[in-house]
């Protein structure tokens, strides 16, 4: 398996910086080898990818909203792995949150641009347990917001 640096170049992707908290948390606390990654909206380069599935969004662009949500995370990974992703043993398990209108069922098919990217990324180790939930609304009425549990050496 190549590194998981080497995945992201081979996808055409870069990892933005990681984000600062913006209440009263931290981005990730690490205990023993497990590191919990607080949730990662949906805001990439071009801002906050925001609104209600299923009304304001369709279920790609929501999949791509939970795309720009993992690549946050692996950002948040690179901050707590000192700079080097190559540390991550195992994705563990990812909870998937979408801002969905009430009729809208595909809340799996959403999180799997999140899930899908963590395993072309870490390949067999970015396989993970997950929950996929929706709400009536999350943080700065953001589409998406994913957070994760890593196993790291």
């Amino acid at each position: 398996m190549t590194s998981p640096e080497s995945r992201l170049a081979e996808l055409g992707l870069t990892l933005p910086e990681a984000a600062a908290p913006v209440a009263n948390y931290v981005p990730f606390v690490q205990s023993g080898n497990l590191v919990h990654v607080s949730g990662q909206v949906s805001k990439g380069r071009d801002g906050l990818i925001a609104g209600r599935v299923g009304t304001d969004l369709t279920l790609d662009e929501a999949k791509a909203a939970a795309r720009v949500c993992a690549l946050n995370l692996i950002a948040q990974l690179k901050a707590a792995c000192g700079g080097d992703l190559s540390k991550v043993k195992r994705i563990v398990r990812l909870g998937g949150y979408v801002n969905a209108d009430p009729a809208f069922t595909d809340i799996p098919q959403v999180i799997n641009g999140a899930s899908d990217l963590m395993v072309e990324v870490f390949g067999e180790a970015g396989r993970h347990a997950r929950s996929a939930i929706g709400c009536a609304v999350l943080p700065l009425n953001a589409a998406v917001e994913v957070d994760a549990v890593v196993e790291v050496e």
